[in-house]
This record gives structure tokens, sequence and C-alpha cells, in this order.
């Protein structure tokens, strides 16, 4: 089952069982792909639906982020359980020393040597995340390597 079948179902569980956070959180998840298809006028594949999550879960960071600047800590729980509902669907996370041997392997295969070569390694390296890692933490792997 795909990520969007996986989320419609889970939309109707949630709705039969009224629970709120989670319907919302699921509708907002598929509008966002639905969104997303209409704009590529087709339908997307695994990655890109994996990768407009991870677009959603950055988005509710950046509101906890700002809800703490603003102090306004009655926002923050709210996105915090959204995160957690978006999170489940994603592959588990790569531990830090994976992300870092994935790393020096895309490293060695484009020949990089210096910070000015990380594009390409970051197109080896992007592709084989899947959603288990985010571009910063992959950013920050190569970097690390490559300085």
């Amino acid at each position: 089952m795909d990520l969007k079948s996986t989320l419609q179902s889970d939309l109707k569980d949630a709705l039969r069982k009224g629970e709120e956070t989670r319907k919302s959180t699921i509708r907002m998840a598929l509008t966002a792909i639905k969104l997303a298809e209409v704009s590529k006028i087709g339908l997307l594949d695994e990655s890109e639906s994996m990768a407009i999550i991870q677009k959603e879960i950055k988005s509710r960071k950046e509101t906890i982020t700002d809800a703490e600047k603003a102090n306004r800590p009655d926002l923050i729980p709210p996105a915090e359980e959204e995160i957690k509902i978006l999170q489940t669907y994603l592959p588990t996370a790569l531990a830090p020393d994976e992300l870092d041997n994935m790393a020096k392997v895309a490293v060695a295969e484009s020949g990089a040597t210096s910070i000015r070569e990380m594009g390409q390694v970051m197109k080896i390296l992007i592709p084989r995340l899947q959603g288990r890692a985010t571009g910063d933490q992959a950013s920050a792997a190569v970097r690390k390597l490559l300085q």
C-alpha cells in the first residue's frame, strides 16, 4: 500500500474513532499531496510523497519556534502532536553513524575533495536517504567530511 492510500485509510479510521487531531493532521497532509499532484499534473511517487510529509513536519517545527518567540506556549503541544502523527508515516530515521557512513560512500563515489563539490555529493546522497534523514542532516554530515 502506498503512502497516499495509507493516509486515506488512516483518515477513515480517525473519522470513525473521533480523533480530531489525527483527522485534521492527516487531512492537511493529504491536501498537500493532492496540491502537489495537481501542480505536477500527475501522481506522485513514494519519495515525493515522503518529501511532502517531511515538509509538513518542518512547517510544524517552524510553528513551534515561532510560538516560542511570540511567547505563545499554548500553540506548542498541538504542533508537537501533529509532528508525532506525521512521523509515523515516514521510515525510521537513520542513526548519526549510519548517515555518516552513507555520506562517506557518496563522497568516495563522487570523488569530491572540497566543500565546493558538495552539490555533487548531495545529488548522490539525497535519493538514497528516502525520508530517513532531512536535507539539513545530510548537508551537515557531508560538510563535516569535506572540511
